[in-house]
């Protein structure tokens, strides 16, 4: 069931610090049109907590988190 998660964006963050995952996120978030979802990767720690105390205070929803070996995995909904 979750390979059925598809994204309209991506968004590479490998090797970015903070602030610059959550910095590019909240900026890519705004091109994709409510309803669509990007994926976001990133290997920084801070970016989990970052990016999920976000999402739920911008009311973006998280459909997939993933850690897999410190790759940091984000599918998030725009609502708005």
């Amino acid at each position: 069931m979750d390979s059925e998660i598809s994204a309209d964006a991506e968004l590479d963050c490998i090797g970015l610090y903070c602030p610059m995952p959550i910095s590019m996120t909240k900026e890519e978030i705004e091109k994709i049109k409510p309803g669509q979802v990007l994926k976001v990767e990133a290997d920084d720690p801070a970016a989990e907590e970052d990016i999920l105390r976000w999402a739920k205070r911008s009311g973006h929803e998280i459909l997939k988190f993933e850690n897999n070996d410190g790759i940091l995995t984000f599918f998030i909904r725009r609502n708005k």
